[in-house]
């Protein structure tokens, strides 16, 4: 496209063309074309510093994710193994309820007391009959007998 010069006043009806600027603007635009794709192909271009530390990023991110799915796996593991492990303990509360109550169920207080008063002979024990020992945290006592009196 050529550029068209003006001509001032009232009466020009159309522009006309300055001579021997056509070659002119069409050198100009095709060596603005190829600097420009020189600037493109210089900003695409890697060089050997770049490749280097842009390939070491990439190491160091595929490491890190690596060593992240490693400790979920590792976490989830762990949750599962915890989560067998209270379901074993809840087992055994249950059963160990169970068992209390069946021998609370088959101890007779009664028949105990009455094997012990009517058969046995046994009787509470009187105030004066009772000994009372006084311990420190520091010691401890140690029967070596039986207390008679």
């Amino acid at each position: 496209m050529a550029q068209t010069g003006y001509v001032y006043g009232n009466t020009v009806r159309k522009g006309y063309e300055l001579p021997g600027r056509y070659e002119r603007d069409e050198y100009q635009r095709a060596r603005d074309k190829i600097h420009s794709q020189k600037k493109i192909e210089k900003a695409l271009s890697m060089d050997a510093p770049y490749v280097i530390v842009l390939t070491l990023a990439l190491i160091v991110v595929l490491a890190m994710c690596v060593s992240y799915l490693r400790l979920q796996s590792e976490i989830t593991t762990r949750i599962k193994n915890i989560e067998v492990q209270e379901k074993i303990l809840e087992q055994y509360v249950a059963d160990n309820d169970a068992l209390e109550s069946r021998i609370d169920a088959s101890i007779d207080l009664d028949e105990i007391y009455r094997v012990a008063t009517e058969e046995l002979g046994m009787v509470y024990a009187n105030k004066d009959q009772i000994l009372t020992y006084e311990k420190t945290p520091t010691e401890y006592v140690r029967q070596n007998e039986n207390i008679t009196e």
